[in-house]
């Protein structure tokens, strides 16, 4: 066996994205260097942004993510002169940041290495600098003093600078606070199950909580209070927990006086929009003929809904306005996959668009490119086709990329399965399936019982036989793969992350004779060690999802553990781990690990300084490359068209 130790550490930060093309700084040296690179690699190093939040009352400004400096870090952008200013720079990257309404701060979480354990802090637009125009260090604060380190369970911050906190441990379980400039937070909830902060009102007289207190993790609750904690109303669809169906807080009309607050909800097995006024319990039913899930916003004005609807894969967008009635109005996108939209307040959208063979764009209704970062532009990849296979709960979608050379299979296949569970794969560019086919490896991605997006029953199918589900779909497509010629059967890979990382592992127990190799990124390998060491919502989760704790149903952690089956394992495996990983821990990891090695099994370990992943470029890229090399070293593919 192998162990390699790696750090996430980056270089310092030099170079923000611009939507311009220029900023401080320089990237040239990188960039030839990043041109002579395999393509595979061009993909991940290529900059990177995410579609831009905007204040609420400043609209020009703006707050994004990027990776120009090959760390993800946040930025701020003001968008009336065109300037962009980078607002965090740590050696494993930050992602979680908020801006105020009127525009004047920043708030980022601030974790260590990767563990989502801190405390929000809190920057000026501008840095804090001491002369307008002059360079000078950003000024950081704690933004919520008196409140100690947490894993964040949603934050919402107000007009006159009130922020109502979500905080989760494991001692208190879910706390949420209400901290006022100047004065001392004070505690307006609190349960062990757990909860979250929705949104705040127009005017912050009204706070919007989802919460779990029933018991299902799966399907929340809603429950309006003031800013006292006193309840204004509740919505609970699962009539105490007797029923599955799930409610969410999409947002407050944001306009004064207007008390609405639009709730997603799953009454007629999808999730989608309704209009409820907590302060007179009337509910409006938007009724939106789409076949899949659907999900919305309010424009700015508060007099349309701005929806991102999800069918089999694919997105696209729709404006409703529910006042005037009738049906919903087709926003043009391409065909694939919207990852975030927004209105902005002259009634444009901006959306993040990207399909499996073209990277990620951020667009405007307007035509425009919204935000263009430098540098070389991800190299694009091949479409996925589309398969149905009959499966033992229902037919199963399934998304199949193949290599461009040679023209015809049987290749060497990777299975890539998606974590969650509560996701889905889509039509949308990812670099590391795009790493495998240029390598000669055919790509498939199962959309497995659990997944959303293929209506409620699909996802709440997962109960119980966790894990044992979603497998069985995952043979009914293989059987197909090899069936139709596409997989050669001797070489078939098992991959995934989180959760697809501990589908993996299960699966190369459970089916020992199906696969030719595993690679299990961060996953769950030990179920019980597991429970016992993950943060607080996730106990909430398994609990769900198997029906009780370790102690209540050893029988089921037991059945759903892939260290239960470590020794029918008979592939060679890889695995990677993050040693600050507070969702799937280190230690039930090294668990598993050391019983691979008690029975001498073939297998490599990868432990990295971060968490649940890593936001630093050439970590994921090195990450990949020991991917790679393991299934050549073990598969020997003939076909590797990179030359890599």
């Amino acid at each position: 066996m192998t162990e390699i130790t790696g750090s996430t550490t980056a270089p310092s930060a030099q170079a923000p994205a611009s939507a311009s093309g220029s900023g401080s700084g320089s990237r040239s040296g990188s960039t030839q260097a990043a041109a002579s690179a395999p393509v595979w690699e061009q993909r991940f190093r290529a900059p990177r942004v995410s579609l831009p939040d905007w204040a609420e009352d400043a609209p020009d400004r703006a707050l994004f993510v990027s990776n120009a400096t090959g760390t993800y870090e946040l930025y701020a952008w003001d968008r009336a002169t065109g300037e962009q200013r980078q607002v965090t720079d740590r050696p494993n990257g930050t992602t979680d940041g908020v801006l105020t309404p009127d525009g004047e701060s920043v708030w980022w979480f601030s974790d260590t290495d990767g563990d989502e354990f801190g405390v929000w802090m809190r920057q000026p637009f501008n840095g804090g600098k001491e002369k307008e125009g002059e360079p000078g260090a950003a000024v950081d604060e704690p933004a919520t003093p008196g409140l100690g380190p947490s894993y964040p369970a949603g934050l919402a911050i107000g007009r006159d600078g009130t922020a109502v906190v979500g905080r989760s441990t494991d001692e208190d379980g879910t706390t949420i606070h209400v901290v006022r400039p100047g004065a001392a937070p004070v505690e307006i909830y609190r349960h062990r199950e757990s909860a979250g902060v929705g949104d705040l009102s127009h005017d912050g007289t009204l706070i919007a909580l989802e919460h779990t207190e029933h018991g299902d993790a799966m399907h929340s609750a809603l429950r309006v209070v003031r800013p006292d904690g006193t309840t204004v109303a509740e919505l609970d669809d699962t009539e105490g927990g007797t029923k599955e169906l799930g409610l969410s807080v999409l947002g407050f009309a944001p306009v004064a006086g207007d008390t609405r607050l639009l709730v997603g909800h799953q009454r007629r097995g999808r999730w989608e929009p309704m209009i409820w006024d907590p302060t007179t319990g009337e509910e409006t039913d938007l009724a939106i003929d789409l076949p899949g899930d659907v999900v919305a916003e309010w424009y700015p004005d508060a007099s349309a809904l701005l929806i991102v609807h999800g069918f089999e894969a694919r997105s696209d967008l729709w404006r409703h306005e529910p006042e005037a009635g009738g049906a919903p109005v087709r926003v043009e996108t391409p065909a694939g996959s919207v990852s975030g939209a927004t209105a902005r307040p002259d009634g444009t959208v901006e959306y993040l668009w990207s399909s499996a063979a073209q990277p990620p764009v951020i667009r405007s209704t307007s035509g425009a490119v919204v935000l263009d970062p430098p540098g070389s532009k991800a190299p694009a990849s091949v479409p996925v086709e589309d398969v149905w296979v009959d499966g033992p709960g229902g037919r199963v979608h399934a998304l199949v990329q193949r290599p461009a050379a040679p023209a015809e299979g049987p290749f060497p296949t990777v299975f890539e399965i998606h974590g969650g569970p509560t996701w889905h794969d889509s039509d949308a560019f990812a670099s590391g399936p795009a790493a495998w086919v240029d390598h000669g490896y055919a790509v498939v991605r199962v959309n497995y019982r659990g997944s959303t997006g293929y209506g409620r029953a699909w996802t709440d199918a997962l109960k119980h036989r966790v894990g044992l589900i979603e497998l069985e779909d995952v043979a009914a497509v293989r059987e197909w793969a090899v069936k139709s010629g596409l997989a050669d059967p001797e070489k078939l890979v098992l991959a995934g992350g989180s959760w697809g990382g501990y589908l993996t592992l299960l699966g190369l127990g459970t089916q020992p004779d199906d696969w030719a190799l595993g690679l299990a990124a961060v996953p769950v390998a030990d179920y019980v060690t597991a429970y016992h060491d993950e943060m607080e919502d996730l106990k909430a989760m398994d609990r769900t999802l198997l029906g009780g704790t370790p102690e209540e149903v050893p029988e089921r952690f037991e059945a759903s553990s892939p260290l239960t089956y470590v020794d029918a394992v008979r592939a060679p495996v890889y695995i990677s781990a993050g040693v600050n990983d507070p969702r799937c821990p280190i230690r039930q990891v090294e668990n598993y690990v050391d019983r691979l090695k008690d029975r001498d099994a073939v297998h490599e370990v990868y432990r990295y300084d971060a968490g649940h992943g890593s936001l630093v470029v050439e970590e994921r890229i090195k990450q990949v490359r020991l991917e790679l090399d393991f299934a050549r070293r073990h598969l020997a593919p003939e076909a590797d068209p990179s030359g890599a």
